[in-house]
């Protein structure tokens, strides 16, 4: 499976340290959102309304304790199908 082929349900990965760009209500730009190898699950999918060939993904990532967190907009670069730890 490709990223790109990616669907509501499916398990993915933080393949970076996804911050905030600023767009994130009740954060800061430069806030770490999820950290590298979170594991989250995509909720919704997308794409740049000016530029349709590039999805995105509304993706809810785990914290620490296991909980989902609110849905991150990600990009295919943001994301891994597999985990750091694999």
């Amino acid at each position: 499976m490709k990223i790109q082929d990616l669907e509501v349900g499916d398990v993915v990965y933080a393949a970076h340290n996804i911050v905030d760009d600023g767009s994130m209500p009740d954060n800061e730009q430069g806030d770490v959102l999820a950290v590298t190898g979170s594991r989250g699950v995509v909720v919704m999918r997308g794409h740049v309304e000016e530029q349709p060939e590039i999805d995105v993904f509304l993706v809810r990532f785990e914290d620490e304790n296991l909980n989902l967190g609110r849905a991150i907009g990600c990009y295919t670069d943001d994301l891994s199908l597999e985990s750091e730890m694999s």
